[in-house]
Order: structure tokens, then sequence, then C-alpha cells
């Protein structure tokens, strides 16, 4: 009898020195990229980018952070659906709290937030250590980004979603469940980003769907990077790429802290013509980022909202 190996995520190493643009090293990472995101809608980016130091800051920022009265934290609004504060929903799991910076890789979008939850002083340390920490992350996203434009031949259009990207940081926290109480921390969803790029301390939950219906646990560590498809990238690539069910199940004795960067784009998000052909006939219409995230909003749903929203 064949006993068949549990799947496990595809891991890539993003840190290599040697890792530039037009290398036979680059060219072969692009095609590991995209293969990773057409088959699992996912993948562990191994990027030393973001210090063991570093790391332990950001998550130790989250502890002060949510250790802000309830009041507080709720001045965390936004006109943009899941982009404030999120505690206390009658939709989301009760082990599930978390805030948004808007525009956090901006000094600007960093101090807005900042001010709101430390306005009797200037706490300087959590917006360096936040603004550090998205700036590198946002870097991986750039190369990923670039690296799929480039495999799939369309590495034209790469500046201009570049040039309309904006990173929405989100700081997630997920308590130990009570006695009787369940420990689903956050229900399967797919993303509505362009890319979501998920990083934790060492308490597992996450699980990923593969496309056979399996769930995958993640194993997380300083240096590894879960770095997810979503929605509007599904879409962006004529359903090339998988945008993956993904659910957070808690257990254990210790919260788990997440920190998850989501790219997102102003404006219309064009098909490229280059994805539509005999094999893959036009599935998707141009469509408004943000309207993708309010027709969501408006109607969830486990199932990637692509194709309610703009399918041909």
């Amino acid at each position: 009898m064949v006993v068949k190996s549990p799947p496990k995520l595809p891991v890539i190493d993003l840190s290599m020195e040697n890792l530039k643009p037009g290398t036979s090293c680059w060219l072969s990472s692009c095609n590991d990229v995209r293969r990773a995101l057409e088959e699992y809608g996912c993948f562990v980016a191994l990027y030393d980018k973001v210090s063991h130091p570093l790391h332990n800051s950001i998550l130790s920022e989250q502890n002060e952070l949510f250790d802000l009265p309830t009041d507080v934290k709720m001045k965390n609004v936004s006109d943009k659906p899941y982009f404030g504060y999120v505690g206390n929903h009658p939709f989301i799991p009760p082990l599930h709290e978390s805030l948004g910076i808007e525009n956090a890789t901006t000094l600007q979008g960093v101090e807005n937030f900042t001010n709101l939850m430390w306005p009797q002083q200037r706490n300087d340390h959590f917006r360096e250590t936040v603004l550090s920490y998205s700036g590198l992350v946002s870097e991986l996203e750039k190369m990923v980004k670039r690296m799929v434009f480039e495999s799939y031949g369309v590495e034209k259009y790469y500046d201009s979603h570049l040039e309309s990207t904006t990173f929405l940081l989100r700081m997630i926290k997920y308590r130990v469940p009570e006695i009787n109480e369940s420990g689903i921390g956050c229900n399967s969803h797919t993303d509505k980003s362009f890319i979501s790029i998920l990083h934790q301390n060492e308490v597992n939950g996450l699980e990923i769907q593969t496309t056979d219906g399996d769930w995958i646990g993640f194993d997380p560590s300083p240096t590894s990077f879960l770095v997810m498809a979503g929605d509007a990238f599904l879409a962006w690539s004529n359903g090339r790429i998988n945008s993956a069910p993904h659910r957070v199940i808690m257990s254990g004795t210790k919260p788990r802290y997440s920190i998850a960067l989501f790219s997102y784009h102003n404006g219309t998000i064009e098909i490229p013509d280059e994805l539509v052909d005999e094999q893959h006939p036009l599935k998707f219409n141009s469509f408004d980022h943000y309207g993708l995230l309010n027709h969501y909003h408006r109607a969830p749903t486990t199932e990637p909202t692509a194709k309610a929203y703009c399918g041909v």
C-alpha cells in the first residue's frame, strides 16, 4: 500500500544576493514563483532583508498596540471595508482582533495612525519600526510582482501597476480560545488584495487549502513570509493564478500575532491582451480594485469574488 505524503507549500529563496534581473538565477526564480502561484496561490518566501531584531521589534510593538483600550483602537476607522479596526464583529470569529494602517509605506500614513493611537505622546519607536518593516516587505511584494509579469512576458505593464499600488498593513491578534470556545480564529476566505504577504510569531494556526481540497499548515520562522495571490491578481492573470482559500485554527496556550501587508491598486485594472488566447479565453473584464473589495463586503463568500464582480 502506497501512503500518500501530505502536500507541502513551495519554498522559494528570495534572499540570494545574486538574484538580479536578467540573470539565470532570476529567470529560474521567476518561473518558480509563477508556477507556485498558479498551482497553490501562494508560496513560502525566504527573505532575510527583515532582520531578526526587526522581526522581534514589530511583534513587540503589536503587543503594546493591542494592550491599548478598546475605545482607543476603535478610532482606527476607514471608508474602505476591512481597512480599520476589526473586533467584536458579528461575522468574524471572536478570537480575531486587528487594526489597519493605510499607506503604510509612507511617513504620513504611519504618522496618521500613530497619532491616533497615542495622541498624548510621540511614539517614535512604533512609527520607525512600522515604516522600516513596511518598506522592506513592500520590496518583496514588488519583486514577486515583477517576477510574475516577466514570466508572462508582460513586463511592459509593470511600471504602471507599480505607480498605482498602495499598501495596507494589518496587525492581527488571535487570542487563545476559552474552555468550550471554538478554536476558529478566521473563517475560510480568499484575500481581495493583489498580493498579500503574511508574517507572524511562532504560534501555528494558519492553514491554506489546495486545489485538491487538502488543508496545509504553515511552520513560521523569522525569515519566512507567506506570499499569497489575492482575487485581484487572479482576475488580472485571466484566471491563470490561483487565489487560495485560507483560515486560522487556534489551539495551544499562546496568542498568535501576525502582520499582513496587502497591495491594492487605484484606478482600473486591465487584463493584459497577451494573457488571452485560445487556451485561455477572456474570463474577466477590467475592474476597479476597491469596487471588488466593496462587492465582497456586500456579499461575503468563501469563493473568490472576482468571478461574481467582474467575470465575463
